[in-house]
């Protein structure tokens, strides 16, 4: 994906100096008619609104606020092993991961993305009715056809800000960043709040140890804030898929079979979503084969280089996977981020939840700069060059 940049006047007429124009009319706000055109201009000739230039050149956007919230319910290696043949060595060796929290009883996955919106806004020194936008990421939602207008309404935003679903697996939360960056680079959004919320615990099968021990449950925030370009904090991104690889991590719809073993029937019968499954190895090898070529790629977006990177946070999926990447960009253990042992794999919510931690424990601090990197199903995955504040 080309780079995503507020360029200088000079670069930007250059870039305009031979534009295709796309012209459509619409009217009285219903698409009845519309007629288009296309025609070759100089850049003499092509007049730019002086305030779009204005956005488009100088506003950048910032991280300014964070927060999390995970389920009441812990549930240790220990535990899974009285419901399925494991143990604690075996799964903490081959993942890295001690305990992990499920939502039960009244808790809901809506009702955490609102906890840490919450949290996210008060760090902000953001009062809800001033988000202009609120994309939640996420493949589990509580309702299927999207839970963001409920957390909308939830925070009290007065205005009816636009609010919707983003769904991207692991991958999602980096896709919200880059959405956002976009909204508020050449869109003049202010306050966009950016959600990471999975319970993926919903999709388990729980008699299966290769995949129950890896995944729960959990929501991260942050907030994105409308800057002067010379404080922006979003540098660099690189965003891919491939569905090619889809088979190797999915959960697909299912249809009913009738009594005479058709799935053709009318009205149908009632389907549902199947367990995920995973090619564990695939995924592995795919994510330590992609993700540091990503961030290497984000890096030279940005105009950066390793040395410039404080902090290394990756998608918390398996701690041989963000072992083995760090060895690869040569990133000592002690600038990884990393809070799986006790989290587990929680998908879209991985990299805000960890940088949550990281943030109110005092070890990223303002200024510094992160790769952040997701990679999952679909096969999805991406990275973000970005600074804290």
């Amino acid at each position: 994906m080309d780079q995503y940049f507020t360029p200088a006047v000079p670069i930007l007429r250059r870039r305009f100096s031979r534009i295709q124009r796309v012209e459509c009319s619409f009217f009285a706000g219903t698409i009845n008619n519309i007629t288009c055109s296309t025609t070759s201009k100089g850049a003499d000739e092509l007049s730019l609104n002086q305030s779009q230039l204005s956005r488009l050149v100088n506003t950048g956007c910032k991280l300014v606020g964070c927060g999390s919230a995970v389920p009441s319910l812990k549930v240790s290696n220990d535990d899974l092993a009285k419901i399925v043949d494991t143990n604690d060595e075996w799964i903490s060796v081959r993942t890295g991961i001690r305990n992990r929290r499920v939502l039960s009883g009244k808790e809901n996955l809506t009702g955490l993305a609102i906890e840490a919106s919450r949290k996210a806004l008060g760090m902000a020194e953001v009062n809800p009715k001033d988000v202009d936008l609120i994309l939640m990421c996420s493949s589990t939602g509580d309702d299927r056809f999207g839970s963001a207008p409920l957390i909308q309404k939830a925070l009290g935003c007065k205005s009816n800000p636009l609010a919707f679903d983003i769904t991207a697996a692991c991958s999602g939360f980096l896709l919200g960043l880059f959405s956002a960056t976009c909204y508020i680079k050449a869109g003049g959004f202010k306050n966009v709040l950016v959600i990471g919320a999975d319970a993926v615990s919903r999709f388990v099968d729980w008699t299966d140890r290769g995949s129950c021990i890896l995944f729960g449950d959990a929501a991260g925030a942050v907030l994105m804030q409308a800057c002067d370009i010379g404080e922006d904090g979003l540098f660099g991104f690189d965003l891919h898929s491939d569905g090619d690889g889809k088979r190797h991590l999915i959960a697909p719809f299912i249809e009913n079979e009738t009594e005479d073993g058709s799935s053709t029937s009318f009205p149908p019968k009632g389907s549902s979503y199947s367990c995920l499954k995973m090619n564990g190895i695939e995924i592995f090898k795919f994510a330590v084969r992609v993700v540091p070529q990503s961030i290497e790629a984000a890096l030279d977006k940005a105009g950066f280089s390793r040395s410039n990177l404080d902090w290394l946070l990756l998608h918390q999926a398996n701690q041989r996977i963000i072992d083995a990447v760090a060895t690869r960009l040569e990133m000592p253990s002690e600038r990884v981020i990393s809070n799986l042992a006790n989290y587990g794999n929680t998908s879209a919510a991985s990299i805000p939840l960890a940088l949550d931690e990281a943030v109110r424990s005092g070890k990223v601090q303002a200024g510094h700069v992160i790769a952040a990197a997701g990679f999952g199903a679909g096969l999805t995955w991406g990275s973000a060059i970005l600074r804290w504040r």
